[in-house]
């Protein structure tokens, strides 16, 4: 008889409130009229977008969206920048807000230091869709960089107005943010971080601390994936990556192992419990 793993799921992982606000008006939407406009992937997890789509969410690109007339188009969790608005108003286009009250409120703090004049420097990913929806606050005049080294690679100002994508590292920030004032530079740091994502990081390295193993599940796309999956591995060397359930490997695994199963804020429960099963069945 082989002696089988014991699984558990981490009880803090799966959706973040905005992911799941987003993907609850998309599925009214579509239990009313049966299809729905989204702009953009609605989740950066291609199982949960293959999942809506089967239930007729036609997801669509800028380019497209600017070829729509009198339809209802679905703002995701991650915000867009005010063209967007602009270009929906011109083209008789409802939209759906569903952007998250954390990156709303961001994208204010972010248009009122730009209407004072101040520079703007935004600690984010390139071409990520919450800071091209940032970056627009400010007619794309904020410069955007992932690293120190990016950031001293520009000619900085006295005065710097430092802010940071919702789904980065707090402590990350506040090394840059400790960096440059060692520098001398003046720095206006604006921590807009959301709490529920940097409290995971704690959270994981409890739970991933716990297990023989660690499966992590979250889509390539995903940049809080990425962040996270580093977590663990850091606290767990045993871990491995999965986008879906047939990327698991039984040789990862010893009779009568405990594993651990957690995921990224976009990482849909039901696949968490996919892979549970078939761990389960190993």
């Amino acid at each position: 008889m082989p002696h089988h793993l014991s699984v558990r799921i981490d009880p803090n992982s799966g959706f973040c409130f905005g992911v799941i606000y987003a993907i609850q008006m998309a599925e009214d939407i579509l239990d009313e009229q049966g299809y729905l406009y989204c702009l953009g992937d609605i989740v950066h997890n291609d199982e949960e977008v293959q999942r809506l789509e089967a239930r007729g969410l036609r997801i669509i690109c800028h380019e497209q969206f600017a070829q729509l007339r009198e339809e209802a188009v679905l703002i995701r969790a991650h915000g867009e920048p005010p063209s967007t608005y602009q270009m929906a108003l011109q083209n008789n286009l409802t939209l759906i807000d569903a952007s998250c009250p954390v990156v709303l409120k961001l994208q204010n703090r972010i248009k009122t230091s730009y209407d004072k004049q101040e520079r703007i420097f935004i600690y984010g990913k390139h071409g990520h869709a919450e800071v091209l929806g940032l970056l627009g606050q400010t007619s794309g005049n904020a410069v955007v960089f992932e690293n120190l080294a990016e950031l001293l690679s520009h000619e900085l100002p006295a005065n710097i107005t430092l802010y940071s994508q919702t789904t980065k590292s707090t402590d990350s920030f506040y090394r840059i943010k400790g960096e440059l004032e060692q520098r001398g530079y003046q720095i206006n740091a604006n921590d807009t971080i959301c709490r529920q994502v940097s409290n995971r990081d704690k959270d994981l390295r409890r739970f991933a601390a716990q297990y023989d193993q660690i499966v992590f599940v979250s889509g390539t796309k995903s940049s809080n994936g990425k962040v996270l999956y580093q977590v663990c591995q850091e606290t767990n060397p045993s871990t491995h990556f999965i986008s879906k359930v047939e990327e698991l490997r039984a040789e990862w695994f010893q009779p009568g192992q405990s594993v651990g199963i957690c995921g990224a804020t976009s990482t849909p429960l039901w696949l968490m419990e996919n892979v549970r099963d078939a761990l389960l069945a190993l």
